[in-house]
């Protein structure tokens, strides 16, 4: 009998204001952060990371990876990519995270805004809809590389301007996890 797959939200942050939001925004939603993977940038190997993830007590999984600003493959997205071949992990969405970059950026399935507004359009740093198609960010070129089933982009996680804030329960961030969740359960419903 096959083993369940260890089910891990990706997230394209990992400086110490993002973490802290992003371990706020687990609690919310029941959900485990490996605090290990945070760092800026990524301070673990893909293969150290899967196995904190099997270790987790629960799913889902948060995981985070970073690039320090890179626009080439860094260490985040190389470490992510070894995470992603993983046989018994499953990505089953990622938060892509907008920075001040120069980079190729990616066609999200969907942005949140500042305001917690889903858009289709994509989103900069600060979580306000831009004119680009793409979302911008050091650490999120390889996410199309993989076979994630739900991108959701979103401005730069824990600031955004304070909409944001770690002291106030992480807003946006909690909304795009749940927006993840709420289309797992989806989709699951529908098979």
């Amino acid at each position: 009998m096959m083993a369940l797959k260890r089910k891990i939200i990706v997230i394209t942050d990992g400086d110490s204001i993002a973490q802290k939001a992003i371990e706020v925004a687990a609690k919310k939603i029941n959900a485990r952060t490996i605090s290990a993977s945070g760092g800026n940038p990524t301070p673990l190997q893909g293969e150290k990371i899967a196995e904190l993830v099997k270790q987790a007590k629960h799913d889902p999984v948060i995981v985070m990876f970073d690039d320090r600003g890179s626009p080439e493959k860094g260490q985040g997205e190389r470490a992510l990519e070894k995470l992603a071949k993983d046989p018994e992990i499953e990505i089953i969405g990622a938060l892509a995270v907008a920075s001040n970059t120069d980079a190729t950026g990616i066609k999200c399935d969907y942005c949140i805004t500042n305001t917690g507004e889903i858009t289709k359009n994509a989103v900069d740093k600060d979580g306000e809809v831009c004119l680009e198609e793409n979302l911008v960010g050091d650490t999120v070129d390889i996410l199309e590389e993989l076979s994630i089933p739900i991108v959701i982009g979103i401005g730069d996680i824990g600031k955004m301007n304070g909409h944001d804030n770690y002291h106030a329960g992480a807003k946006i961030t909690s909304k795009a996890l749940e927006y993840i969740l709420a289309y797992g359960e989806d989709q699951s419903g529908e098979n």
